[in-house]
């Protein structure tokens, strides 16, 4: 794609030192903020790494505009992460597009469009034609859209930033009190991750994911990647390791030593940019979890390679696909009291390791448990949108919005009212970062 007088394209090479420092710069002060300025993401450098060079990851899908003379300074950026991804039946390789950033002073110069024009080309080059990606603002036309939900867990500096408002006649310490977790998890048998883990763990992910409308297709070397090599180095110290960016725990049973349950979340804090001088938000981002108290993952084998997509993994070897539109009332019960529990046992290690916030989107079964656990709705909505893939609209989780018209290929279940109709919950089963 061509580019204004001036510019010329380059490929960034993230595992070099000097290039990740200067995506870092051009995120951190030109990246995504709130309506009102307040707020900008503040994307690490080891967060950068993590994201952006999972397995089987394409340099390619890396672009980068410099300014063609001096000292070639980045300017703009946007970046590819190959995936697995599954509309209901349907599976295909897709590209997760993301990073779009160009310099505040550079609006004008309409690189945008010419940046994701170029993006296009380059994962068509691969052989890639369908694309996910997420926005903040209304596109025409969106497959779902999710909405923020906060867990207030430093209450005084949420307060302090203008992050949250001080409800009248409540004191600060009334609020810690209020918001205050358990100072150890309840469930028997909550550890953090190993890599001996892993196994196991890609198996339960993929079957709890599997109930999903929208869901990534995770190879247990990207299960490896996403919830082991973000842990950080070195000791734990007041709940944090070195560079750490993901947080995962598992549940093992203690008597069978199988994995029953696991839950993560990750680091990506903000710019309180209204406080002198600048204050950070640190905020824990929920990202996947699994467990055995769905209705389809309780009794149902690990899955298996399949000969059609070597590279890829099986969503299970069963030939029946349950959804979570068709769980019963019960069913949802038990799921709800097990992630509330769950959940609950996260919120304490986000607490311990310092964690000022933890924020979740109304995606998966999230809505099971917000409320309970004292999550606020935030003003803010995620829209999803697929490109060059057309599908029937999938719902987001969003409460009050009616669900979308049944796809014909979900069958309803017989005697029960579809939860999609009846409850509360949500089709969308990927976390974009």
């Amino acid at each position: 794609m061509t580019l204004p007088d001036g510019y010329e394209w380059c490929t960034l090479d993230l595992g070099d030192e000097t290039q990740l420092r200067e995506l870092y710069e051009l995120l951190t002060f030109n990246y995504v903020e709130d309506d009102d300025a307040m707020f900008r993401f503040d994307y690490t450098a080891p967060f950068i790494e993590w994201a952006l060079r999972p397995p089987g990851f394409v340099q390619d899908w890396h672009a980068g505009v410099r300014v063609a003379s001096g000292k070639r300074r980045l300017i703009a950026f946007i970046a590819g992460i190959p995936m697995s991804l599954q509309v209901r039946s349907t599976r295909k390789a897709c590209a997760e597009i993301n990073f779009l950033c160009v310099h505040k002073k550079l609006r004008s110069k309409r690189l945008a469009p010419v940046l994701i024009k170029e993006i296009t080309r380059r994962c068509n080059m691969q052989g890639v034609f369908q694309a996910i990606y997420t926005a903040g603002i209304f596109l025409p036309t969106p497959i779902s859209r999710c909405q923020y939900y906060h867990r207030n867990l430093n209450p005084a500096k949420l307060i302090a930033t203008g992050f949250s408002p001080q409800p009248r006649g409540v004191s600060i310490a009334r609020l810690k009190r209020m918001y205050d977790c358990p100072a150890q998890p309840q469930l028997p048998g909550f550890r953090e991750i190993e890599a001996k883990d892993v196994d196991a763990v890609a198996a339960l992910l993929r079957r709890y994911m599997s109930r999903f409308d929208l869901l990534p297709v995770m190879s247990d070397e990207e299960v490896r990647h996403n919830f082991i090599s973000g842990k950080g180095t070195g000791p734990v110290v007041n709940g944090r390791r070195n560079q750490q960016v993901t947080w995962t725990y598992v549940v093992e049973n203690p008597t069978t030593h199988s994995i029953t349950d696991m839950v993560s979340f990750y680091h990506l804090p903000s710019t309180a940019m209204n406080c002198t001088p600048h204050q950070t938000i640190d905020a824990a981002y929920l990202f996947y979890y699994a467990t055995t108290a769905a209705p389809s993952c309780a009794h149902s084998a690990p899955p298996t390679q399949t000969q059609e997509e070597p590279s890829q993994v099986a969503l299970t070897d069963s030939t029946e696909q349950h959804n979570w539109s068709q769980e019963t009332p019960e069913e949802r019960q038990v799921l709800k009291k097990r992630l509330i529990s769950l959940m609950g046992d996260a919120l304490t290690m986000a607490q311990q390791a310092n964690f000022d916030v933890f924020n979740a989107l109304t995606l998966m079964d999230n809505s099971l448990f917000v409320k309970e656990l004292q999550f606020g709705a935030g003003d803010g909505y995620l829209h999803y949108y697929l490109y060059n893939w057309k599908v029937h609209q999938i719902r987001g989780g969003v409460l009050g919005e009616p669900a979308p018209e049944q796809d014909a290929s979900q069958p309803t279940t017989s005697g029960n009212k579809s939860v999609a109709a009846s409850s509360v919950g949500s089709g969308v089963g990927v976390v974009m970062l």
